[in-house]
């Protein structure tokens, strides 16, 4: 298997770091590109066409990883293959749309919702969760149709929007996808028995996809990947799925940024703005507004999600995981406050004399 590994990465790798220093001509060569100023603060016109990068490498090793020896166990595995490929696509063809026309929130909440749609028709959806509570193993608590649609549903956008908020510092989202991906990798190639090789190829693409663009993502970033944050969302919830479902695994090495996207929904509500506004009021921002460095903000992301990944890996228990989601929600939310409260003070000034 190690030679399959070993070609799957590189070509996502290969492909990925090739087209990166491309992207980022080509977004200035044809105006699609982010001005200075606004929430990113980057101090010159910046390509926004990293997705091609993203998208060409992801998908080329895909379909070259099929053409590998590796044991194939799952009969349905060509037609999630072919959902979780035209879902990509889908998403990437509208990020390339919303670079350049900067689509409003209804048709980019459309584009999403049809993605979603061509992978539940290749077999991607949730139709069950294990019950940690239970002493079976195997103990499951079934969805009837209408509610694996609505999850699904629910899981995928959230993923596609999530991975797109998280877009806000250089490296971040990359970073961060990569190591989500690695961990899906180890889980579906070592951890699960019987190993299932062939579908921990695919993962390994969206990490050597991610791991090549980021020389040139990372702070001081060449280029953004722009629409292809939602390349890496649809990647990223789809296989969290496909092989068996490793969601659990996903929510705690995205925990943080998935929580960070449910606290700004609910606070943008509450004052009465629209949830799809744009603003620095992400963990992420809020904690380089509070003077830490690009870097440091971006590798205690990495660290974060590294940390929880193992966690997955090792725990033995759903009922471990059930407590280990809790401890994240919980240090997530404290660091969330925190942050908040130092921004009022900032913002509120010193006291008068």
């Amino acid at each position: 298997m190690w030679p399959a590994y070993a070609v799957t990465f590189l070509v996502a790798f290969g492909i990925s770091l090739a087209l990166s220093p491309l992207c980022a001509r080509w977004g200035l060569r044809f105006g699609l590109a982010d001005r200075p100023g606004g929430r990113r603060q980057h101090g010159r016109m910046m390509s926004r066409l990293g997705g091609i990068a993203l998208y060409f490498g992801f998908v080329g090793a895909v379909i070259i990883s099929q053409f590998l020896d590796v044991p194939r166990l799952d009969p349905n595995e060509p037609r999630r293959l072919l959902g979780l490929l035209v879902g990509t696509t889908v998403v990437f063809l509208f990020g390339l749309a919303d670079d350049r026309w900067e689509l409003k929130p209804g048709p980019q909440y459309l584009a999403q919702a049809l993605a979603a749609a061509v992978g539940m028709a290749g077999l991607i959806f949730i139709e069950y969760v294990n019950n940690p509570l239970a002493g079976s193993p195997d103990a499951r608590i079934s969805f009837p149709w209408w509610l694996t649609i609505g999850v699904t549903l629910f899981w995928m956008m959230g993923m596609m929007q999530t991975v797109n908020w998280l877009d806000g510092l250089d490296g971040l989202a990359a970073g961060v996808t990569a190591i989500a991906a690695l961990v899906l990798f180890v889980h579906s190639g070592f951890r699960l028995q019987p190993p299932q090789q062939s579908v921990s190829l695919l993962p390994l693409a969206l990490a050597g996809a991610c791991l090549g663009f980021l020389p040139f993502n990372f702070h001081p970033a060449r280029v953004f990947m722009g629409g292809g944050a939602y390349v890496l969302g649809y990647a990223l919830g789809a296989l969290a799925i496909i092989g068996g479902a490793k969601v659990a695994t996903v929510l705690l090495v995205m925990g943080i940024p998935i929580l960070d996207v449910a606290v700004l929904i609910v606070w943008r509500r509450l004052r009465g703005g629209r949830v799809d506004m744009g603003d620095r009021h992400h963990l992420h921002f809020r904690l380089h507004d509070m003077g830490f460095s690009q870097r440091s903000v971006v590798f205690g992301y990495y660290v974060f999600s590294a940390a929880f990944g193992v966690l997955a890996l090792l725990l033995p228990a759903r009922q471990y995981k059930l407590l280990a989601l809790a401890v994240l929600a919980v240090a997530a939310l404290g660091i969330y406050v925190f942050t908040a409260r130092r921004a009022a003070h900032q913002q509120a000034g010193p006291p008068p004399r």
